[in-house]
């Protein structure tokens, strides 16, 4: 048995196979680089729930809650703190992390993106939560820079600009150019099929992948950024032989 904590990666959870299928395809890259148990729950949708997970592992066994989410909105400050509360300590979300750039970088090359045609929009599927926005921007800052072009964001819900306002015509104030939409979405479901229909009503030319991919081997990017917030969680908590926090991490 590893002296480590059981590794708990939290995923929205969708009722899509397809999302499901490349979620727990994560879970399996991120079990093959940590010594550490891994196991696999949910926020919604899917069973099971971050509560029944906890209350599944043997008795004193402790745990650190990792959000497979890419900001740090409601459900990792509020729902998965509460849910872990008094039992584990919850990780950082995600994004904004470089490594996220890389894959998005990677995911619009693939999607036929050419500097000097192409208008670039991130959407993401929006938040209540003000600072997850920001992180979405943050993002689409940092895409910006690597791409060599402005990027500009768009949500699906709760946050402006929409991507139908984003991705039409001249709606960053840039010229008419052919729009790129870059998917600012873990896996396949709900979100990224909406993102797909909303973009083509809205003229963009092309649509990226979700950053898993809709099949193939995971970006090891991802399976690495879940086992990093991991890592820093662990040497930042209350567990023997820890000395560092996380600065996103909730209290131990």
């Amino acid at each position: 048995m590893s002296a480590l904590p059981t590794l708990l990666a939290v995923s929205h959870g969708t009722a899509d196979p397809a999302g499901q299928a490349r979620i727990s395809a994560l879970a399996e890259a991120v079990a093959g680089r940590t010594a550490a148990e891994v196991r696999l729950a949910h926020v919604d949708v899917q069973s099971p729930r971050v509560g029944e997970a906890l209350a599944s592992l043997p008795e004193h066994r402790p745990a650190v809650v990792v959000p497979v989410l890419l900001s740090a909105g409601h459900h990792v400050r509020v729902d998965l703190a509460r849910a872990a509360a008094g039992r584990s300590p919850v990780a950082g979300a995600l994004g904004p992390d470089e490594r996220l750039v890389d894959v998005l970088v990677r995911r619009t090359l693939e999607a036929g993106f050419v500097r000097g045609r192409h208008r670039v929009v991130l959407a993401a599927a929006g938040s209540t939560d003000a600072a997850a926005v920001a992180d979405c921007r943050a993002v689409a800052g940092r895409l910006a820079h690597r791409l060599g072009t402005p990027v500009s964001d768009a949500y699906l819900s709760a946050a402006h600009p929409t991507v139908a306002a984003a991705v039409g015509p001249g709606g960053d104030g840039s010229p008419e150019w052919p729009v790129m939409v870059v998917s600012y979405l873990l896996a396949p479901g709900y979100f990224h099929s909406r993102l797909a229909a909303e973009a083509a009503r809205a003229g963009a030319e092309a649509i990226t992948a979700p950053l898993l991919g809709t099949s193939g081997p995971v970006p090891g990017e991802l399976a690495d950024l879940v086992v990093a917030r991991f890592a820093a969680t662990v040497e930042g908590c209350s567990i023997p032989g820890t000395t560092a926090r996380d600065r996103t991490a909730s209290p131990c």
